[in-house]
């Protein structure tokens, strides 16, 4: 494989010396603090102090093609100090990707923010050269362990004798605050354990955040701490000046395949050139127009110049595009006898790896075929949890493109399957390999979803990444949930144990609010299905949700197959499931609209059963509605939610959670106002309110309270009602 060229100069040829190397810098740093000011926001500090390592990194480590952003086998770099997107625009720019031109960078922080690309931290494009969208620290050192997985599965299943077809290298750029951050180190552990050697972290250490100097809140050894997580380190001292140092480490750190990732810890000056250098108001401010100056001066510029980049500037990365398209047509011409031996193998590869809304219609079509139909689905009591794992042993056998994993709780969350393998390193023999598709994420639920958000961006149709862990737990990784959502990539959480019903292990595991989070966020489809065949239907919409994250609420206690209950009506967010007549022709009978979710449905179904009977105050003939998605549902035409949920008629919700998205839907709600308890699923469910005999007598005190001149008055904006409110008062 052809060898990138750059690194030749900033390895001290003849033709190249060390001044005009920092001559390069300096007009980088000028750069950088001229975008900065113009608008008079962003973050300077990291892009001027690091602006070495980006040389190095851009001109001599890493294998790109800027002519051709998803090139297969292409290095993937991560920016996981996000505020420091500036010190990527810029090497993009000089790189020759053609997107990012002066102009471009120029509108970082402008108010032609709709057509800019110079977001104030990176937005996922590979075409554009940024694979994934950083910012919140910490998120993207997992999202590096994700890409490395990815790599070395790829790898596995595709690289023959002769045939390295993946031989990437990822790298990830860290500061002092992902390495603080918790999902960091949780990503930092796994990918130690697992050997990913693939995986470069390249840590500036400038030791400055945002309140100051990170000896007031650290005292760690992070090369010892690295180390005995499994990592090798080569650490680098006067970062900002010696380019050649940083290269040195970097080439070094690539070419190490020892069964260990590798941590480049560089010393930086923070907001190097500046006056504020060394200090935290260089972090996050603009250095202010008479600072700017000052760095130009320093430097050797005119401080009048802005925006100037010299002719040696862009001639020092000239040769990056043909470098690139040499690397680039080697591999293709590799992939090309490779498809000769190997064609089913090629095809498979090209289809996860070629951008194509075809292949992914097609796939997702194959795999929904797949999923049984009702009349094969288990008939007895069925936990959904349960129900879901018959689409994990159909699907996931079958199809590389999963890789299923659980923060420890595997077996209670049933994301395994007969035969699976353990994606392991093969020489920590533990029976897996790098082949394998299950993934032990430890109880590392925020790094769980982060990996995940990696996976799904390696390339795309590679890899539907499923992750699992008890509901309550998905607190933990609510962040990466939302990076998901945000980059719009497809992920599958599944989050089993899903309310009250997990019983005796107590409130510190019942989710009462946390739906409302998942709801809450854009993108998202949060779905609580009633039973096994709801639960095909959601499995359904996530395999063609090329661009969401679903949720799956599912429940730890058996419910029964719904005699209603349909996978094409899920797509819809909600559908009446069960109707309850009233035998009675009395004038008196009320229309009622009884609205559930998950194992509540078969409760509500009962309740209206009972309500129907003449065994309450008066007759009612009800309509029961399940609503396993909300934001589904309200994306549907008013028309069909009105048709669903009559706004004519009396309408209760019922769920063991909180009330607050009741009120949008219906009248009152039957819901938690409590924390739970520890106790028996059924012994709990009656003490809060939720057995049907209660749900039906709640229901009929609350239909007896709107009652005015035989007439039901519905109630207006401001007038919902909590009809559990104080139920369990004293337990």
């Amino acid at each position: 494989m052809a060898q990138r060229r750059l690194g030749k100069w900033l390895a001290g040829s003849a033709k190249h010396s060390v001044e005009e190397n920092e001559a390069v810098l300096q007009e980088i740093r000028c750069l950088v603090a001229d975008i900065v000011q113009q608008f008079n926001g962003g973050h300077p500090g990291t892009a001027m102090g690091a602006a070495s390592i980006g040389m190095a990194l851009w001109g001599s480590a890493m294998k790109f093609n800027p002519l051709d952003g998803r090139w297969a086998n292409r290095d993937r770099f991560v920016l996981s100090a996000g505020h420091a997107c500036l010190l990527q625009y810029v090497y993009l720019h000089l790189t020759g990707y053609k997107a990012w031109t002066m102009d471009m960078l120029k509108r970082y922080h402008s108010k032609d923010f709709k057509t800019s690309l110079a977001a104030g931290h990176p937005e996922i494009d590979p075409e554009y050269g940024i694979e994934v969208t950083t910012g919140p620290l910490g998120q993207g050192i997992s999202n590096a362990v994700g890409l490395a997985i990815a790599s070395k599965s790829m790898a596995y299943q595709y690289n023959r004798p002769g045939f390295d077809l993946v031989s990437n290298t990822i790298w990830c750029f860290t500061g002092d605050g992902c390495i603080a951050e918790g999902v960091g180190q949780e990503g930092l552990s796994l990918a130690g354990h697992l050997g990913l050697d693939n995986l470069v972290l390249v840590y500036d250490m400038n030791k400055i955040t945002v309140d100051g100097n990170i000896d007031s809140y650290s005292s760690e050894d992070h090369p010892a701490k690295l180390r005995s997580m499994g990592w090798n380190v080569i650490e680098v001292q006067n970062g900002s000046t010696d380019v050649m140092a940083v290269v040195r480490a970097l080439e070094q750190a690539k070419s190490l395949h020892n069964g260990k990732p590798t941590c480049v810890q560089i010393e930086t000056v923070i907001g190097f050139g500046s006056t504020k250098q060394g200090t935290n108001p260089v972090h996050g401010a603009a250095l202010g127009e008479d600072d700017v100056k000052s760095v130009k001066r320093s430097f050797g510029r005119d401080e009048q110049d802005k925006f100037e980049l010299s002719r040696k500037v862009y001639d020092t990365f000239a040769s990056a595009k043909s470098e690139g398209q040499a690397l680039q047509t080697e591999w293709e011409a590799l992939f090309d006898k490779y498809k000769a031996a190997f064609p089913n193998e090629a095809r498979e590869f090209e289809e996860r790896n070629i951008r194509s809304s075809e292949a992914q219609i097609q796939l997702a079509k194959e795999m929904v075929s797949l999923l049984p139909p009702k009349s094969q689905l288990p008939t007895a009591l069925t936990a959904t949890r349960k129900a879901s794992g018959i689409a994990v042993e159909t699907l996931a056998p079958r199809y590389p493109h999963f890789m299923a994993g659980s923060a420890d709780l595997l077996d209670s969350t049933f994301v395994n399957w007969k035969d699976s393998v353990e994606f392991q390193h093969p020489d920590k023999n533990l029976g897996g390999n790098f082949g394998g598709r299950q993934i032990r994420y430890g109880i590392r639920e925020h790094a769980m979803a982060a990996i995940a958000n990696g996976l799904a961006a390696y390339s795309p149709n590679g890899f539907i990444p499923v992750i699992s862990t008890f509901f309550m737990f998905y607190l933990y990784a609510a962040p990466a949930i939302r990076m998901s959502a945000l980059q719009r990539l497809r992920l599958i959480g599944i989050a089993t144990h899903d309310s009250i019903g997990i019983g005796e292990d107590g409130p510190t595991h019942q989710p009462i609010g946390l739906a409302s989070l998942f709801r809450s966020i854009p993108n998202t489809q949060f779905i609580r299905p009633a039973d096994a065949e709801e639960v095909m239907g959601a499995w359904q919409l996530a395999l063609e949700s090329y661009s969401t994250p679903s949720i799956f609420s599912l429940s730890r206690h058996a419910l029964p197959l719904l005699d209603g209950s349909d996978r094409e009506s899920v797509r819809r967010g909600g559908y009446l499931i069960h109707r309850s007549q009233s035998s009675s022709s009395s004038s008196e009978t009320i229309a009622l609209t009884i609205v559930a979710t998950g194992s509540e449905v078969s409760l509500a179904i009962a309740a209206a059963d009972l309500l129907a009977s003449g065994a309450k105050t008066r007759p009612y003939n009800v309509a029961v509605v399940s609503l396993p998605c909300m934001s589904l549902f309200d994306a549907q035409p008013a028309s069909y939610r009105h048709s669903v949920i009559p706004p004519s008629n009396l309408s209760i919700g019922v769920e063991a959670w909180a009330a607050l998205p009741w009120p949008r839907y219906t009248a009152a709600s039957l819901s938690m106002h409590t924390f739970g308890h520890s106790g028996p699923q059924k012994e709990l469910f009656e003490m809060f309110g939720f057995e049907p005999s209660s749900i039906a007598g709640k229901i009929d005190e609350y239909v007896s309270s709107r009652i005015e001149g035989g007439q039901v008055v519905l109630p207006r904006i401001g007038e919902f009602k909590e009809l559990l409110l104080g139920y369990a008062t004293g337990h």
